[in-house]
């Protein structure tokens, strides 16, 4: 059963990398020279392949294995997130997406310095722009690492390996016009490795007359399950249970034989196992809330401290964070017009609604056949975990690789369009440079893009998938979003306002990100705003922004009534 997995989830690895590898050089087809070439692909992409693409570029790491994991753990309140994003992209389509077009710059750097005339600015932004991709591509490589080490026994770092190889070949080679190529491609492909097997599962566990997830208790153990912990962790089990115990347990050596838990927080030791007899209560990593089904299945039910708070500030911070992320706003560059734009941005929303609803059936299912994932946290296994469980053998094998070859393209779809936006950006922090010149920097980007986030990735230990994401958005929520709604509705914006804005909510936002990947406190108001600071920062960089803006009226750009035109302004008149 195991060689079954490891061998379909190898299969799966080599034909999203062949695919790759087609379908990125048919992108390329005359290949590329110039910057437009490298950063917006000539402007020349249609509205469904850009929705496509900027699809699957939104269906990361967080989307195919975070989300699973997130209702496996916090039950209803996690659907808000998906919600969230989606959400987002009605806020583009309002309020940016036609308006950015019409400014006809390449990054949201060049439309700071446009419409603010300032270098300084400009640099802020470029700062801020870099910080969220860094952010962003952390959960690509925890993602990666999980789904080898998961299906094959690989080390962690052999996933990053495969992102960042993938992805600077990919980039290097042929830009944002063989990215396009194959992320419009990999949406299909994701959606259809997890649509696939969700309809599988469900109908076995229908058929099989499975648990149900919504019982007024713990999740329990459906039969004998044996626990290997990869990472030490501190638990709390519910009720008194006798295991076999290999490993550390509670700072004692035990050789296998039988160890009495009683109810209350144990440690258990890196690569102990713990053998649970069937109907045991399940123990919790000490970081995820204990519910039963019916507060589970119940939106703000969980009991969790602050949680309605916490609730609505991720949400928040997702809605808000999508307007202003890097590499999602380049998409809209690449259209040929602004109505191909606005076009692009109303079928996004509708295509990842025809994703998000099958990553919560996963978690849905995880509460019932994969349970002990809440003991060692790695909750982002479980749509990895559940082909394998409910359909050992050949057939379980199968929707394993079409699971893993949905993964491994979220992944490297994400990764590629975050290295192109934080490449682009140092492409054109170098102004007026020779066309040749500004391509090398380009691909000197791309390197400087991934080498960051992989030197971090080995340094802050384990992380969920989406806990990461969430804190790219947040950050992008308080910096970029603010930026971007003001500098294009409202003419009063100074650059002093701006880069005040920028300097408070990203500054905020970022300590408090650092603070939680380091593992402050978590307890209380204090550890509830760590976690998730957008409601909180966001409106305080809004006002930092639009007071220091006010005063400074002297400062407003003396073109701004020029910008404004251009922005609102129908495309086919040409303000300069």
């Amino acid at each position: 059963m195991i060689v079954f997995a490891v061998a379909a989830a190898l299969t799966a690895l080599v034909a999203v990398l062949g695919m790759i590898a087609v379908v990125g050089g048919h992108g390329r087809g005359r290949g590329v020279a110039t910057t437009t070439d490298f950063l917006v692909a000539s402007r020349g992409v249609s509205p469904l392949w850009n929705a496509s693409a900027i699809s699957s570029e939104y269906i990361s790491a967080a989307a195919f294995l975070g989300t699973a994991g997130l209702v496996l753990a916090y039950g209803a309140d996690m659907l808000w997130l998906p919600i969230g994003a989606t959400a987002g992209y009605v806020l583009l389509v309002a309020f940016v997406t036609a308006p950015l077009r019409r400014s006809g710059a390449y990054s949201i750097s060049d439309f700071a310095e446009w419409r603010l005339g300032s270098a300084a600015v400009r640099r802020i932004v470029s700062a801020c722009v870099c910080v969220i991709g860094w952010f962003y591509l952390l959960p690509q490589f925890e993602g990666a690492g999980v789904t080898l080490r998961v299906l094959t026994g690989a080390p962690v770092w052999a996933g990053w390996a495969v992102v960042v190889g993938t992805s600077l070949a990919l980039v290097l080679s042929g830009g944002m016009r063989s990215i396009t190529a194959v992320q419009a491609v990999q949406f299909w492909v994701k959606l259809v490795a997890i649509a696939v097997p969700a309809v599988v599962l469900l109908t076995i566990w229908h058929l099989d007359g499975g648990g149900d997830p919504t019982e007024d208790r713990v999740p329990r153990f459906a039969r004998a399950t044996a626990v290997a912990v990869p990472n030490p962790v501190r638990v709390r089990v519910p009720a008194p249970v006798a295991v076999a115990a290999s490993g550390v347990v509670d700072g004692a050596a035990h050789g296998g034989g039988r160890l009495v838990l009683g109810a209350g927080w144990h440690t258990v030791g890196r690569d102990a196992r713990l053998v649970f007899p069937a109907g045991a209560a399940v123990p919790h990593i000490d970081r995820l809330p204990v519910q039963k089904g019916s507060t589970w299945a119940i939106p703000n039910a969980r009991g969790q401290e602050h949680g309605l708070y916490a609730t609505y500030s991720a949400l928040l911070g997702v809605l808000l964070g999508t307007v202003g992320l890097p590499h999602i706003l380049m998409r809209f560059y690449t259209n040929t017009d602004g109505r191909g734009a606005r076009r692009t941005a109303a079928m996004v929303p509708a295509l990842l609604s025809l994703f998000y609803v099958f990553p919560a059936l996963y978690g849905t299912l995880g509460r019932v056949y994969t349970p002990e994932l809440l003991m060692t946290g790695d909750t982002d296994a479980t749509i990895l975990m559940l082909p394998q469980r409910l359909a050992p053998g050949a057939g379980g094998a199968v929707l394993t690789g079409l699971v893993a070859a949905g993964a491994f393209a979220a992944f490297i779809s994400t990764s590629c369009g975050v290295v192109v936006a934080i490449a682009g950006t140092a492409a054109q922090a170098l102004g007026r440079r020779s066309g040749g010149a500004r391509v090398a920097s380009f691909r000197a980007g791309a390197v400087f893009a991934l080498a960051v986030p992989l030197t971090v990735a080995s340094k802050i230990g384990p992380q969920g998938a989406a806990g990461l994401v969430t804190l790219a958005l947040t950050v992008s929520a308080c910096s970029l979003c603010p930026l971007l709604v003001l500098g294009i509705w409202w003419r009063r914006l100074t650059p002093a306002g701006a880069a005040a804005g920028l300097l408070t909510g990203g500054g905020l936002a970022v300590g408090a990100g650092v603070a939680w990947l380091l593992g402050a406190e978590r307890q209380g108001w204090s550890g509830a705003v760590i976690a998730q600071p957008a409601l909180v920062v966001a409106p305080v960089a809004v006002a930092v922004m639009a007071g220091v803006s006010l005063l400074t009226p002297h400062a407003v750009p003396r073109r701004a009534d020029r910008a404004m035109a251009r922005l609102h302004l129908p495309e086919e008149i040409v303000i300069r």
